[in-house]
Order: C-alpha cells, then structure tokens, then sequence
C-alpha cells in the first residue's frame, strides 16, 4: 500500500513514500494482531493518520472486525471521514464503511419538532425563539443528516432543546416519523459501519456509560486514539459531575416560566389544555416554583461562601459547606413528574413528561453527590462566581466535581479490555522520548512505545528566538515590554503570526496596547474571544497572509495552516497549568502525598508537551519556513529552561533577541 506506483501513489499525486509512516503502520498492524498496547508518536509530516488507517482497514477486511477512531478536534475528524477515508476507499476497492458517529442531541426529532412547532406559542415566548424554531422546521425538510453541525445557524440552547433527539423522550418504534428519523437512522448506519469516528468526548461518555451497564457505542475490536495527548483532561470531566443555577433554570422554565404562578406557558400548561389529573398537575406546577425558590437560595449560598470562607480558585474541601435545600425538591418534583406520567393517556405527552421526570432525578441526584463530596477521588469546586463582591448578583455559579486520578479507571476499564489500544500524537514524550508521564497519568504500565521523527529538514525550515531581557510577569513594565516585543516580530515577518497566550486576561491587555500599531502598518489584527468563532478566525487568517492573530490554549493544537500564511509563532509564555486551579492543585497535592516532587514529575513535562504542540503550529509541510520566538525568559534564566530548549527540533539554531547570541 505504501511503496512508490502502490494503490495509495495512485490516488495521491504527490505521494512520496516514508519510512516512518511504514515503521508506524507496521507496528500499529503488529498492536491490532495482538490485541495489544502501544503509543506512538509520530512528528509533523510522518503522515499518521495514513499510519494507522491502513492497518486498521486491512483488519476490516480480513477478519470483519470494528475499529473505533477518536479524535479530539472536529477538524481532524472531518479529515478522516471526508477526505482520508475516501481516499481509502478507493486504494483498498472498499471493503470496508465509515461512519461519523455523533451523541444523540446533535441530532433532530422530526416528532418533537413538529410538536414544538404546533405549540411555539405556548413554548416560546419570544419572537427570536420562535423565528429560529421555525428556521430549524425550514431545514429539518432538506437536511441530510439532520445533525446539529449542518444547519446554517448556531441555534439557541432552549429553542435546539425543544426538537432535539433525546432518550429519555423517544417513543421508539411507535413514534410516527420512526422511519425517517434522523437519528435512527444514524444508529444504523453506526451499527453496519466499521471504521467508526468519534470524538475523545463522546467516546468516554461511552465509557462512564459501560461501567454503569450502559452504553452508547457497539461492540468494536479496536480503538485507536489520535491527539491522544488530549484524552486525559477529556476523561477527567467525563468522570465527574456538575450542575449550575443556568441548568436548573433552563430546566424549570421549561416546565413552567418564571414570569407566571398559574401554568399559562409551558409543557405544564400543555398538558392541562389536553385534559390530565388535574390535582397532579397542580402540584407538579406548585413544585416547579419551590424548585425555583430553593434553586436561588443554594446557589445564593454558594456565592456567599465562595466570597466569604472559600480559597480564591473555588476549591470545596469538605462536605455540606451549605445547606442542600434544592436535590430534596427536585427528587420530589421527579417523582411527581412520574407519577403524572403514569395518568398520561397521550404516548406523545406521556414520553415527554417521562424525559423531564428523569431530567429531574437525575440532577437531584448530582446535586447530592456534589454536596456530600460523595465520588472518591475526585476534587470538588464552585466556579463562575468573581473573586469579590464585586459582579456577584450575576454571578453564574457552577458546582462541580473532576477526577484527580484517571489512571486506575482508564486502566480498569480501557487497557484492560480485549480490544486493542493504540495511542497516537505528535507529542506523547518529553524530552529525550520520555513516555512516563503519559504512562503513569493514564493506567497503561507497559505499552509498546514507539517514537518517530518528522521527515522534515527542520535547521533549513525553522529558526528559533528567545528573549533573556524580559522581565518578569511581576515587573510592572513586563505588559509593555511584551507588547513592544510583539510588534517589532510581528513586523520582521509582515505578519502571518500567531502570538499564543496562556491567558485570556494578558492575552487583552497586550491586544489593547498594540492592535492600533499592527493594524496601522497595514497588518489584520485578530483576536480569540472577539465575538467571533475560532473557524471563522483560522479562515480570515487562511485568507490573509498579513494576519496576526492571539490565541490562547485552542491554538496551541489542533490547528493546521500550510503554506506562507503562518511564518510565525510566538510564544508569550511557557504553559505551564495554572497551579490554583483545582484539578491542578488536587494532582500535585496526590504526588506530593507519593513523596514525589510535583514540579519535576508533573508539571514541567505536562508545560514541555503543551510547548511542543504550539511550537508544532509553524511547520506543518516540506515546503514551510518560519521563525518560532520565546518571549518567557524562564527558558533562558531557570534551571528547568533547557527542558523546553531541548523540546525544540533538533538541529534548530536558537539565537537571543537581546543579544544576538546564539545557544
């Protein structure tokens, strides 16, 4: 498949074999065999997702075996199923069929739209709500899929809730539109499909499913994971819990708005019109508003002790820090809900009053979980309240809690499977091709480890600046100094620059201070978090080759721009994790409890692959040339600079802004 004038140089015009993408596929062919474990890393340019789709679809073939590939951006998932599968496809003679699998509510049911539709009046009680319900009836008709992602449009979170698929609400094989439904048919093609394509966040959804007995996905033979340095975080939350004041609200409203006492809006006043047990329904509505009540109060609660006794990051170290008056009521009007079901005579009605049933239990139940802290090893917090009192009355808070540890669950219920596992990035090592810290983190003791180069004659392509003059964060001209560093790069190159924060708060001070200059030198000045979406950004800066766009922590990866557009990326500091964020805190205090050394075992090798992956932006093919700058001076005057030094490719000259030298 890989030799020159093979299938694969037929389909592609400018194939040129390489030998780390053979070394690759050979070894994900030997995991697959074995049904073993392996991580691979494989540099920019190695071709890796050819890497491992080959071997993979040659198991498809040959033993009609299922294989799961999880990725963790949408970006590269569409590469997979539009372009790399395809092209597959037609290099094999099929013999195998791809599918993008998607969670359920990305998608539309054509019985509960038609059912919002004829009650709008009553579910929605704006004209915006109404217009894009009506938007979504528009598409519903021409649609292919029925997904989310296909409508021309970012619909409202209340408005896509009243037409989503949803379990809990599906009359299955009595529902009206169950052979045209989006969704089924979705699960179908899932079930005949054999390259599967998810995303990290779906699939370990999947997983916290199947060790409650559950599942989403089918049985399959292997799971492959590209930018597979993302998988741990991803599993961190799915592994844990939440709820927030805007959940239950949303959730309340739509029983029954807050505007009104009597049942005159909602699914409540629905179902008084079609005639139910009207002493239930009564007091389900009178449930509704005690939630609501009780609802404001926890969370009023948990605002005032954020601001009066809790750390600056939000951190809940101990159990019942407030009252818990909301999971008892919202148990109650679960029950309540249940039972007015059961007096239901409408399927229609009846599922839907059964979905918001469960909707209730369930957040009772996380609300009772999350107050008495009881999920082993997991850290516990209320975010979205401001460090004061300042701002406080909209405050948005969010109780929740994350796994410090996935290891042991990954290993239990991952790498402990029959199915093989192969793990895949462009940065799984530290330096000197060090896969511990990925080992220990994620449960697999003893994986095949394989690391390959990147064919790229990076001392040609790449030149490397550091900055030793720059103060430090705490220095008051530090912002200016930046900002001042910033534009004189960005001018050497005439833009085509991606400057990577690791904060959103510097990331505006130093815009402010410098957007005026760069535009004026007739340079376009983009920023992450300017009401505008990160695609739209990647394509005005496609667009554009004198650009300069800031970024932070979504640009340090998954994003692939060729060609002379991007010649040049900044680093404005090391990324290291912010060390109060809870997750981060409770990780490092577990290591320390382990008589180990956070810095040295965690966070510096955690910086150093972040570091590799912005650093990995700039030359994505043969042909790019570009310049990586470092305005920390860390990784000149601290000890643990030579790490992120030593990360950078070899050969690469790095010469000091301030003096000139070169290292």
């Amino acid at each position: 498949m890989f030799t020159d004038g093979g299938p694969l140089s037929k389909e592609l015009h400018e194939w040129e074999p390489r030998q780390q993408q053979l070394d690759m596929s050979s070894a994900v062919a030997e995991a697959l065999e074995t049904r073993g474990r392996l991580f691979v890393e494989a540099g920019t340019g190695v071709g890796k997702s050819f890497g491992y789709l080959v071997p993979a679809i040659r198991r498809i073939i040959d033993h009609d075996e299922t294989v799961v590939i999880s990725t963790n951006t949408i970006t590269l998932q569409e590469q997979l199923v539009f372009h790399d599968a395809p092209i597959l496809y037609k290099a094999f003679g099929g013999g195998f069929e791809t599918v993008l699998v998607k969670g359920r509510a990305n998608y539309i049911s054509l019985r509960r739209l038609s059912r919002a539709m004829a009650q709008r009046s009553t579910l929605l009680s704006d004209a915006n709500g109404k217009v894009q319900l009506e938007q979504i009836n528009d598409w519903s008709k021409t649609t292919g899929d029925g997904s989310r992602s296909s409508l021309p449009f970012l619909p409202r979170g209340d408005v896509w809730e009243l037409a989503k698929s949803d379990g809990s609400r599906c009359l299955g094989r009595k529902c009206p539109t169950y052979q045209d439904c989006f969704y089924q048919n979705a699960r179908k093609a899932m079930e005949r499909g054999n390259l599967l394509i998810c995303n990290h966040a779906l699939f370990f959804s999947d997983l916290s499913l199947r060790m409650r007995g559950a599942g989403f996905l089918p049985r399959y033979d292997h799971v492959i994971f590209d930018e597979a340095h993302a998988i741990e975080d991803v599993a961190a939350d799915h592994f844990g819990a939440s709820i927030s004041e805007n959940q239950v609200e949303y959730f309340l409203r739509s029983l029954v708005p807050a505007s009104t006492r009597r049942a005159t809006k909602g699914i409540l006043h629905l179902l008084s019109a079609n005639g139910c047990n009207s002493e239930l329904l009564s007091q389900c509505v009178e449930l509704v508003h005690h939630c609501r009540e009780q609802s404001h109060a926890f969370f009023d609660a948990l605002v005032k002790w954020k601001l009066d006794f809790a750390p600056s990051n939000g951190r809940i170290s101990a159990p019942n820090v407030v009252d818990d008056c909301l999971s008892g009521v919202l148990l109650s009007l679960g029950n309540h809900l249940s039972l007015l079901r059961e007096s239901l005579e409408s399927d229609s009605d009846s599922v839907e009053v059964g979905g918001f049933s469960v909707r209730a239990l369930d957040m009772a139940d996380a609300c009772t979980s999350l107050i008495t802290q009881s999920r082993p090893g997991c850290v516990y917090a209320v975010d979205g309240v401001p460090h004061n009192a300042k701002g406080a009355k909209t405050a948005k808070p969010v109780l929740k809690c994350m796994a410090v540890d996935v290891s042991t669950l990954l290993h239990a219920n991952l790498f402990e499977g029959e199915h093989s596992v192969v793990l895949t990035s462009a940065t799984l090592a530290t330096a000197g091709g060090d896969f511990s810290l990925m080992k220990s983190r994620l449960g697999c003791e003893t994986p095949v480890e394989l690391q390959l180069g990147s064919p790229f004659d990076f001392p040609r392509q790449m030149r490397a600046w550091v900055d030793s003059s720059m103060p430090e964060p705490s220095n008051s001209e530090y912002t200016q100094r930046l900002a001042d560093r910033i534009i004189d790069l960005v001018g050497r190159t005439h833009g085509g620059a991606f400057v990577l924060f690791t904060s959103y708060r510097l990331l505006e001070q130093v815009a402010n201070l410098v957007r005026d200059e760069i535009e004026g030198k007739g340079m376009t000045f983009l920023e992450h978090g300017s009401q505008v979406t990160r695609t739209t950004l990647l394509e005005q800066f496609r667009e554009d080759e004198r650009a300069v766009l800031f970024g932070t922590s979504s640009f340090w990866q998954g994003v692939d721009v060729r060609g002379h557009n991007l010649r040049n990326v900044i680093i404005t500091r090391l990324p290291f994790d912010v060390p109060d964020r809870p997750l981060v805190e409770a990780r490092q205090e577990k290591i320390k409890e382990a008589g180990e050394n956070p810095f040295m075992q965690d966070q510096l090798p955690r910086a150093v692959i972040r570091f590799r992956q912005g650093i990995g932006r700039l030359i994505r093919s043969s042909d790019d040339k570009g310049d990586v700058s470092i305005l920390d001076s860390r990784v000149v005057r601290k000890f643990y600079g030579s790490a992120f030094l030593a990360a950078l490719p070899e050969g690469v000259e790095v010469v000091d802004l301030a003096t000139e030298d070169c290292f």
